[in-house]
């Protein structure tokens, strides 16, 4: 059963993190304080609604340079072995990304940021916070309707040009986070 996201208010902070990418460097929300703002990218691999949309967001972000970008698995990888760390690797290389894919193993991040499923967007403006929420396009694995990346990229570009995005913001949905027993 497909989930979608929860719709966090616009104009919330950036949470604080500090992860490890898929070579052990460590990035923190400190690391994106001067930029232009943050896309975070909830994601896994083993999921068919990243699968869906994986290398169309390769070539997005490709194309929007300036907008620095992070995906992040929050996944158990215990009980998800295709959400492990090598495997998310094997996936980057598949489609293309060229950002970095974050591990957050402890999941704390993924609960910080509500998270709810995979892919889940997060667009942070200049002052981090946050501009967008919500899905990739209109596309679904099997619904016929093209991959453009169009609400996305819409989305980005207004940040990058300073204004708001434009409501409403369409959830974004997939395959639920899939959280470790508490």
């Amino acid at each position: 059963m497909a989930h979608t996201s929860h719709m966090v208010p616009i104009g919330t902070a950036l949470p604080d993190f500090s992860l490890p990418d898929l070579d052990q460097r460590i990035y923190s929300r400190d690391d994106f304080a001067d930029g232009p703002g943050l896309l975070v990218v909830f994601a896994c691999n083993h999921c068919p609604y990243v699968k869906h949309i994986e290398a169309a967001l390769g070539e997005l972000v490709d194309s929007l340079p300036s907008m620095p970008t992070v995906a992040i698995c929050t996944n158990d990888a215990s009980a998800y072995p295709d959400d492990a760390p090598l495997r998310l690797r094997d996936q980057a290389i598949r489609a293309g990304w060229t950002f970095p894919y974050l591990v957050d193993e402890q999941q704390h991040v993924g609960r910080a940021f509500r998270a709810a499923c995979t892919p889940d967007f997060f667009l942070y403006d200049a002052n981090l916070r946050l501009a967008y929420r919500g899905a990739f396009d209109e596309s679904t694995p099997g619904n016929g309707k093209p991959l453009t990346g169009n609400d996305l990229r819409t989305a980005v570009e207004a940040v990058l040009a300073g204004g708001p995005v434009p409501e409403p913001h369409r959830p974004s949905m997939g395959c639920s986070i899939k959280w470790r027993d508490a």
